[in-house]
């Protein structure tokens, strides 16, 4: 019955997200634009794209900039993070992206450090390479692949978890957690010997224009965006929005909030209580100056935005 309650109160909710006003914020720095030029330079030394996107938002924000060179490629696509993904929708995202033209897809999760499914990268990638003219690199026995996609998606763990699993070596590309750790694309790294694999990282290059309002805010939550570009108040609400359309309520036990709830200010004064996260303000008072001790709200959306991105606030896919 409470179940039953608690689902009938999450239809009342917003079935829309309200942007206001609000722009996109497009981001596309100078290493970007000088990454897509290094990339396009690189094309004709590359045997085989292999893209990686973030497999909660395998539609949204995927780079046009980059159709022209997959096109004339063969070309893999590796939705990364699946861990954090709603895989239960997993033949609904493969029959869309064949309609779309894309039939090389495979779900990874690079960080994992036995994911079956990288073992397949190789022998998918041979694969694809031996059934395509190679033109004048028909006599060269190695292979080049040119790994590219979007900020913060994982291309870097890709490339290290080739490594680890093929050649039994570590990192060869730096990794973190927010967008535009590489900044270029680096020297050739081999990822395998039988047979002889290198591999090109590439910084992650967004569209210099983002669609529309509602991709920017889903790239946004992934960390794809830099936080302080849109505001980590509107990212947090847009957080609970999502969470609340996709019926995914682990934050209300997760927070002691007590039931589901559509208001961001009211989830964030929870959340800052129960994580002791409060803050020293002065107030202006008819006798004076007093300090008052209130919620920190901006502390309350960072640590919930974290924890989503994490997978602690459930898995789902946005698209």
């Amino acid at each position: 019955m409470r179940i039953y309650q608690t689902l009938c109160n999450v239809a009342k909710f917003r079935q829309f997200f309200d942007f206001g006003n609000r722009e996109i914020a497009n981001w596309f720095p100078g290493h970007m634009a000088k990454g897509l030029r290094q990339m396009k330079a690189t094309l004709k030394n590359v045997d085989c794209i292999i893209e990686v996107h973030d497999a909660r938002i395998p539609f949204s924000g995927r780079n046009p900039l980059f159709q022209e060179s997959l096109a004339i490629k063969p070309h893999l696509l590796v939705l990364n993070k699946m861990d954090l993904a709603d895989l239960s929708e997993k033949q609904r995202v493969l029959k869309q992206l064949k309609r779309e033209g894309v039939s090389n897809v495979l779900f990874a999760d690079c960080l994992t450090q036995r994911d079956e499914n990288m073992k397949k990268v190789v022998p998918v990638v041979t694969e694809l390479i031996e059934s395509s003219p190679r033109f004048h690199r028909t006599e060269n026995m190695e292979y080049c692949l040119l790994v590219i996609g979007i900020p913060n998606v994982g291309k870097s763990s890709f490339v290290n978890a080739l490594r680890r699993l093929h050649i039994k070596k570590g990192k060869a590309s730096k990794v973190g957690g927010e967008p535009g750790i590489t900044k270029a694309v680096l020297s050739r790294i081999q990822v395998c010997e039988r047979p002889l694999i290198y591999l090109l990282d590439t910084p992650g290059v967004l569209p210099p224009k983002i669609e529309s309002l509602e991709t920017g805010m889903k790239l946004s939550l992934c960390g794809t965006i830099l936080d302080h570009l849109v505001g980590e108040d509107v990212i947090a609400d847009y957080l609970l929005y999502t969470l609340n359309k996709h019926e995914k309520l682990s934050y209300v036990d997760k927070y002691e909030l007590g039931e589901p709830c559509d208001d961001i200010q009211h989830v964030l004064k929870k959340i800052a209580v129960k994580l002791g996260k409060t803050q020293r303000v002065k107030a202006i008072t008819g006798v004076g100056d007093i300090t008052i001790t209130v919620p920190n709200y901006s502390a309350a959306a960072y640590d919930f935005i974290r924890v989503f991105r994490k997978g602690e606030l459930g898995r789902v896919i946005m698209d």
